[in-house]
């Protein structure tokens, strides 16, 4: 059972390793990948000293992903939490079944429900402000909206399939402490604020650490759906630079180059973070 995995994996994760050397390479078509004539580090100086929108580019990225982390990583974790307390087990399925649908729509599907819901002109989101006295927005426009905008929506999408494994989690604590907390005098918030966080807080380290590794992933699929030109001043990030450079402008070595800078500082965060969160002495990754 394990072989179509171990395929796959060798196909698409270890076998694409061999393009690696093309950030030292100027890439030709005629001479193919190993053929291709050596310029060493030029790529990586060209983007950290000549490059005239690196810096904006790599700075909008860590944004972002900073704003994912601090307000989408503990979302998942409130709402497990809050599922967790539910009696009625009915209407606990039917909240997380409909806190999962959107992870399973692309957002290709998304970002029009997205870009429909909040027209200026048609939108719903911008009749229920002008309803109040409000004007209208250009959430997806307007540079001062556009970054909450991703946020928000990414948070929309996963929040439901991000509280599984800790709802798993959850369902491993033994049921005597809760027992216990409540004959000693224990009311529902103490219960979870002395039990049931402390119990997921494994969980949670590790899947922090998992997290922070890939904090230069911004989400390419969400921008490039829901951003413009207008934007590109707060919305344009690594993964869209490299589509950009590399499918459109064809310029193979650099991108590559830009993409083994990205699994360099993801793994030095993980390591790093693993370390960290090991001292602390919570789980972690390795």
């Amino acid at each position: 059972m394990l072989i179509p995995i171990l395929v796959w994996y060798g196909i698409f994760h270890y076998g694409p390793m061999y393009g690696v050397q093309l950030a030292f390479k100027e890439f030709s078509p005629v001479k193919g990948i190993w053929g291709s004539d050596w310029v060493g580090l030029e790529h990586f100086r060209f983007l950290f000293y000549q490059s005239p929108d690196f810096a904006r580019i790599f700075r909008n990225t860590i944004l972002i992903s900073l704003y994912n982390i601090v307000f989408g990583f503990p979302a998942p974790v409130i709402l497990a939490l809050m599922l967790n307390e539910l009696r009625s087990k009915l209407f606990k399925r039917l909240a997380q079944s409909i806190t999962y649908i959107p992870h399973f729509f692309s957002w290709v599907v998304l970002s029009g429900i997205i870009i429909v819901m909040l027209s200026p002109s048609e939108g719903p989101v911008n009749y229920i402000i002008k309803l109040f006295g409000g004007e209208s927005i250009y959430f997806l426009t307007d540079t001062s909206y556009f970054r909450p905008t991703l946020v928000l929506t990414s948070i929309w999408k996963e929040i439901g399939w991000g509280t599984i494994i800790y709802l798993a989690a959850l369902s491993g604590i033994d049921p005597t402490l809760y027992e216990a907390a409540t004959i000693d005098g224990a009311n529902r918030w103490k219960r979870i604020w002395h039990i049931t966080i402390p119990s997921i807080l494994p969980v949670v380290s590790i899947m922090f650490i998992l997290s922070l590794g890939g904090i230069l992933n911004a989400g390419f699929d969400q921008i490039f759906n829901l951003y413009s030109p207008a934007v590109y001043e707060v919305a344009d990030v690594i993964d869209t630079y490299v589509y950009r450079a590399g499918i459109q402008q064809s310029q193979f070595g650099l991108t590559t180059a830009v993409g083994l800078f990205k699994n360099v500082i993801g793994i030095t965060l993980v390591l790093g973070t693993n370390y960290v969160m090991k001292r602390m002495g919570q789980e972690g990754v390795l």
